[in-house]
């Protein structure tokens, strides 16, 4: 349970969020804040085990500086771990996703969600998230099979439950309608695709022929 300055409370497991909600100002806590909101933002779990890890990690590199070894030298050793360590995930323990098959994968999705808010319908939306990640997946020139999961969007809206949630195969706006006497579907509709923004901006004021202010000229003061 989390109380800030204002009095609103925060109820939440997350370590990402409650290092967010943290006033960290020493610059080695600053570092965790910022790889606990990396984590989440590009993997959306494990926040609390990554910081744990990297706390393991400077702990173990402030008893080597103490113990006379260069800083450089610390890092190039934890630079070559990491290569070595990426080395054999890849050898021993990354398999296809084509290998796994839909169940294994829908199960990670599932148990990702079990510490969330919607841990009680981990299964209503690990199917959804599977058939999202689906649907982005390209190919690159490479033949790399990549899926890009910034081109799934959450759109909110109020009113209904949790349950009530829907996957859009296509482009969805969450925008609402002008008038009531627009149509509400149109069939084969053309498109404009604009470079420039339709919203009103103010015109610069023409300052020619105008004497700029005292500060603004570069003329040297008068002196009396």
């Amino acid at each position: 349970m989390l109380v800030d300055d204002v009095g609103d409370v925060i109820v939440t497991n997350d370590g990402a969020t409650i290092l967010k909600q943290l006033d960290v100002e020493h610059p080695a806590g600053k570092v965790l804040v910022e790889l606990a909101q990396l984590q989440d933002e590009e993997v959306g779990d494990g926040t609390t085990s990554v910081v744990i890890v990297a706390a393991e990690l400077l702990k173990s590199a402030d008893a080597l500086v103490k113990s006379r070894i260069h800083p450089t030298t610390v890092i190039n050793g934890y630079r070559l771990a990491c290569k070595e360590a990426l080395r054999y995930l890849e050898k021993n323990l990354s398999i296809p996703v084509e290998d796994l098959g839909d169940e294994t994968i829908l199960g990670a999705a599932r148990t990702s969600m079990s510490s969330k808010i919607i841990g009680a319908n981990a299964d209503f939306f690990s199917e959804m998230v599977v058939k999202a990640a689906k649907l982005v997946k390209t190919t690159d020139a490479t033949g790399k099979v990549l899926y890009p999961i910034k081109a799934v969007n959450v759109l909110k809206a109020h009113g209904k439950s949790a349950r009530e949630s829907m996957l859009v195969e296509g482009y969805a706006l969450n925008c609402t309608i002008a008038s009531e006497a627009m149509p509400r579907k149109i069939q084969n509709p053309k498109i404009a695709c604009l470079d420039f923004s339709l919203q009103k901006s103010k015109m610069h004021l023409d300052l020619r022929g105008r004497r700029r202010p005292r500060e603004a000229r570069s003329d040297p003061p008068r002196r009396n």
